[in-house]
């Protein structure tokens, strides 16, 4: 995973090498709403299904308060995420880690278009449905 550097190395390819290894290529899951059966997902739950840990679920929590006031919790503490919790998160998701975009940037795109944020991510699932439908359907004639 990591590559083994020298003291001769130049910095430039010390940080190609370092950069290299944090930037690997993870699939994004795409997370269908639609199917979700349960009422209540665990934190652990969810953060299997973005491919990310429960930290940082639990740190855009702290981010966007706004975002989760209705975000269920037990006596002993732990998280409780409902359908309409996840596709927030869905979104966040799609603002932060596809369009990379900061904190401070998805936040203030929010605020100003949160209607847009929906029907453009809601197209974009649309369109990828539809292209898998179309690769499968290549594959099966085949």
């Amino acid at each position: 995973m990591f590559k083994q550097l020298s003291l001769f190395d130049s910095p430039v390819v010390a940080n190609e090498a370092i950069n290299d290894s944090y930037t690997e290529n993870k699939p994004i899951k795409n997370v269908d709403t639609s199917k979700l059966a349960k009422l209540y997902y665990s934190i652990s739950e969810v953060a299997e299904m973005f491919s990310v840990n429960a930290s940082l679920l639990r740190y855009w929590e702290k981010e966007f308060p706004n975002l989760f006031t209705q975000l269920k919790k037990n006596k002993k503490g732990d998280r409780f995420y409902t359908k309409k919790d996840v596709d927030t998160l869905k979104t966040l998701f799609h603002l932060i880690k596809e369009k990379k975009m900061t904190l401070d940037g998805a936040r203030d795109y929010l605020k100003n278009n949160k209607r847009k944020v929906k029907d453009n991510r809601s197209l974009l699932e649309n369109l990828q449905n539809i292209r898998t439908f179309l690769v499968d359907l290549k594959n099966n004639i085949q």
